[in-house]
């Protein structure tokens, strides 16, 4: 395993961070714990989870991830072997069984912070995130920006962001992290942090992959200049860049094929570009797999690559992917790949 320091801290992380939005769902219990315990075998000290988990989201299932990840830390006594990240979920009309009170005011952020400590089973979370903005913008794939006349936004950072510090004095979080986000609100939160002398946030976790490389556009460059990190997720753009789907195939236990509503990646013009991407892999005897995951591995924006699996023998091709350096040459194919249809699925 290869290990880096989130940015702006002293944390230690492999290069490879667990995601576990399917525990409770595609995994039971008793899976969740093989990964986590095989993910540690190997190296892999982080794990992310949000309190939102399971994915797809429903009331039977909400916590049930934070709740596996908690039982699995209290049976093994390993808490200080990992790093522990999680979510609190933003406002949205459609999720208050998580929470009545949604948002990142003062006292949602209180109620989400004590419910997540509580199901994790531990004193501390080692990077808490915000899971999407609080207001009005582009996230999830959503295209064409309007103004909301009605957003409040600049009223609630200070708050939001005071109420973070404040739990990190009283030593519930170490650091706090963004999610979801666009470069005009990365850097609206670096400016608040610095102006009031509060703590900065230290990650981004936003979608990036082979058929995803939106954040290069902007907030690349801010990562890089302002030392804040990305963990990106939807490396595997829900399983379409294992190639598992070529051809037209639809194999029964795979997540596009059990939830055809989670359609981001699923889309016509995703089909041929994963095609020329699979005879690339193909060209140079790797997996398609392994040459998705090893090229945003390589950047240098990228603190840690948040992986997820349903199976011991995905997540062991996903972390083996640490080892796989791709050449200038193949490189310079992929980005030829990418310009006959860039980000098919934002």
């Amino acid at each position: 395993m290869k290990f880096t320091t989130i940015p702006n801290t002293e944390i230690k992380v492999s290069k490879i961070c667990l995601g576990t939005m399917t525990f409770g769902e595609q995994n039971t219990e008793a899976e969740a714990h093989e990964q986590l315990d095989f993910a540690l075998d190997h190296q892999v000290n982080f794990i992310d989870t949000a309190e939102l988990y399971a994915v797809p989201t429903r009331p039977e299932t909400q916590g049930l991830t934070e709740t596996y990840i908690g039982n699995w830390i209290a049976q093994k006594k390993n808490r200080d072997q990992i790093v522990l990240a999680t979510k609190i979920a933003g406002p949205s009309r459609d999720l208050n069984y998580i929470r009545p009170n949604l948002g990142y005011t003062k006292d949602a952020i209180t109620e989400a912070i004590h419910k997540s400590l509580k199901r994790l089973k531990t004193d501390y979370i080692d990077l808490y995130q915000l899971h999407w903005p609080d207001r009005n913008a582009n996230f999830f794939g959503k295209l064409g920006y309007q103004k909301n006349k009605n957003s409040s936004w600049e009223d609630t950072i200070h708050e939001t962001i005071k109420t973070l510090d404040d739990l990190l004095k009283e030593g519930k979080i170490r650091h706090y992290g963004l999610s979801n986000e666009t470069p005009w609100g990365v850097m609206r939160h670096l400016q608040e942090s610095k102006q009031h002398q509060l703590t900065r946030a230290k990650t981004v976790q936003n979608p990036y992959s082979l058929l995803n490389r939106t954040y290069e556009i902007g907030l690349a460059e801010i990562s890089i200049r302002e030392n804040i990190g990305l963990l990106p997720y939807s490396p595997m753009a829900f399983g379409l860049l294992s190639g598992k789907f070529l051809n037209g195939k639809r194999p029964k236990n795979a997540r596009i094929t059990l939830y055809p509503q989670m359609s981001r990646y699923n889309n016509p013009q995703v089909a041929g570009i994963v095609e020329k991407y699979a005879v690339l892999a193909q060209e140079y005897s790797i997996s398609l797999a392994q040459m998705s995951l090893a090229f945003i591995n390589q950047q240098d924006f990228v603190t840690s690559t948040i992986i997820g699996a349903t199976s011991l023998a995905q997540l062991d091709e996903n972390i083996k992917s640490i080892d796989v350096v791709l050449s200038d040459e193949i490189l310079k194919k992929i980005n030829a790949i990418h310009q006959l249809q860039p980000n098919p699925a934002p």
